[in-house]
């Protein structure tokens, strides 16, 4: 498990996280889930309402640890699903009465735990780029970071109040009637590089005259990862718009760590307008430092002089007790950082766009998070999966199932340059093959901005 320590201490003073204020950030939630019913009283046991959850929490919530005691694991619509809080294991989930339900285990806590990302907030577990790791989380712990757990207490909760109210909940619908929506990015770190392996390889092998002809023609030509145009033509043969995300810093970060290998010049600016008005979107992809400064946030959002709804900040760094404010504090509409590095899946265990916690005020930010599902290097690099290129659509299906038995949204980045045709391992000919399966599967590809103003609803 990882030994890194966050360098930022827990922020004081924090709301008490009471069963109140769970409630509230879990239940927004779930309406916005079925955004056609009839609210019902959910609430506590004792508290009057028609549908009651058990309080298994203890005092979990007022002790500030990172992990609960390991979940019960029951079976929900054919699935094991684990349930933390679960204060009656033996006993059936759903005890049903005339006009009432009570539900035993305690899904609010569970779900406000895995939405809320108490787990990263709470824990000083970083990786060298300064991240919550996967191999430090419970979805890694109990092995169900495939599985959206928080979609499946809700749909326990739908039982109960299709119970009490005898209303038919239904998942949202997309566009009118796709069962669930795709949001498709590229984060542009890369235009200019293409050359430098093949140059290297030659140089280093001694083949001097294939290194002469790879810097000539890196000379003469336009990069293979100068593509943008290309990105945007191969989504929308699907239907489908890019989401571009542009790094306007190409200086290395304080930790050495690239940034862009490009500057955002007046020619690549005209091009990012063109693809605009094609109806692809324009994002922030902030550099190493801007998760924690704000400042730097906003001059780099100020430098893309571009109009740009959203964010996704490099190398997926997140400081949960410092990025969140942040990006609301600079007035971006959405977010697609919250992804696991490491593994495809759900972070925050849910399969739709969500608003994060702020534990500074008890309530939710304003920003929509867009969590980040699957990423091309996490698929096949050397730090993660290595996934063989036939194997990455078979191993996303279940996940990509999910999504779409909840109505949910995936979200996939996929860097420009592995575009370029010289990649046979998670290539174009990959990203061809995943927007075939979500094609398939029915999805109705949307953008950022789509999904924070609710266009698609």
């Amino acid at each position: 498990m990882p030994a890194h320590s966050s360098a930022l201490p827990l922020p004081a003073p924090a709301v008490p996280i009471t069963a109140e204020v769970r409630l509230a950030y879990v239940l927004r939630h779930f309406w916005q889930a079925f955004p056609e019913a009839a609210p019902v009283l959910i609430g506590y046991a004792g508290s009057g309402a028609a549908i009651t959850v058990a309080d298994g929490a203890g005092t979990f919530f007022a002790e500030g640890q990172p992990y609960p005691t390991a979940p019960h694991w029951r079976e929900w619509m054919g699935q094991p699903v684990p349930f933390f809080f679960d204060a009656a294991p033996p006993a059936d989930l759903l005890a049903l009465g005339p006009g009432t339900a009570h539900i035993r285990a305690d899904v609010i806590s569970g779900a406000f735990y895995l939405l809320s990302g108490w787990q990263e907030y709470f824990s000083d577990e970083r990786d060298r780029h300064g991240r919550f790791p996967y191999a430090a989380s419970v979805q890694k712990q109990y092995g169900f970071v495939g599985v959206p757990v928080v979609n499946y207490y809700f749909d326990v909760l739908k039982t109960a109040v299709k119970h009490v109210s005898g209303q038919r909940l239904q998942p949202r619908r997309w566009a009118g009637t796709a069962p669930f929506a795709a949001f498709i990015s590229h984060d542009i770190d890369n235009l200019r590089s293409a050359w430098k392996a093949p140059a290297k390889a030659a140089l280093t092998q001694g083949r001097l005259w294939s290194f002469a002809r790879q810097l000539a023609q890196h000379l003469a030509r336009p990069d293979a990862w100068d593509n943008l145009e290309a990105v945007a033509a191969a989504t929308a043969g699907y239907g489908a718009k890019s989401t571009f995300f542009l790094l306007p810093e190409h200086c290395k970060g304080a930790d050495g760590t690239p940034n862009a290998d490009y500057a955002l010049s007046t020619s690549l600016r005209r091009r990012l307008l063109r693809l605009a008005k094609q109806g692809h979107e324009i994002g922030l992809h902030g550099s190493i430092g801007t998760a924690k400064d704000g400042n730097q946030l906003l001059r780099e959002w100020q430098r893309l002089k571009l109009p740009a709804h959203g964010l996704r900040f490099h190398y997926l760094r997140w400081e949960p007790r410092r990025t969140p404010r942040l990006v609301e504090e600079a007035g971006f509409d959405f977010d697609s950082t919250l992804g696991f590095a490491e593994h495809f899946g759900f972070r925050h265990s849910y399969c739709h766009p969500f608003y994060p916690f702020d534990f500074a005020t008890g309530e939710a930010h304003c920003f929509l998070e867009i969590p980040l599902n699957v990423m091309d290097a996490t698929l096949h690099h050397p730090n993660y999966l290595q996934l063989p290129p036939e194997e990455l659509v078979p191993a996303l299906r279940p996940m990509l199932e999910q999504v779409a038995r909840f109505g949910g949204v995936v979200s996939v980045l996929w860097h420009n340059e592995n575009f370029d045709p010289a990649n046979r391992l998670n290539g174009p000919r990959e990203f061809a093959a995943l927007m075939q399966e979500l094609r398939r599967l029915g999805a109705a590809f949307v953008t950022g901005k789509e999904l924070a103003t609710g266009a698609l609803l």
